[in-house]
């Protein structure tokens, strides 16, 4: 578990070999950066994936959304085409 810290997490500040992570990009590209936040905050408070099904499942469901206007878009772009 991590120790205290008073003045909490800074998200915006990443080191150089987090904001060249292709993952982080693509997570950050679909909106749902804040839910994935919270499931690694979770993750590390817990330690155990079961006590943070709250916080992965608002990560799910902002993907799955993101999925649903990524796939919308692509089938009306093909119609105009």
């Amino acid at each position: 578990m991590s120790g205290p810290n008073p003045q909490g997490h800074n998200w915006s500040r990443k080191s150089d070999e987090e904001e060249d992570d292709p993952l982080d990009q693509m997570i950050l590209r679909t909106g749902c950066a804040a839910f994935h936040y919270a499931v690694q905050e979770c993750m590390a408070d817990h330690q155990d994936w079961r006590r943070c099904q709250q916080q992965v499942q608002a990560f799910k469901d902002c993907m799955k959304e993101h999925q649903k206007q990524r796939m919308e878009e692509l089938q009306r772009r093909q119609r105009l085409a």
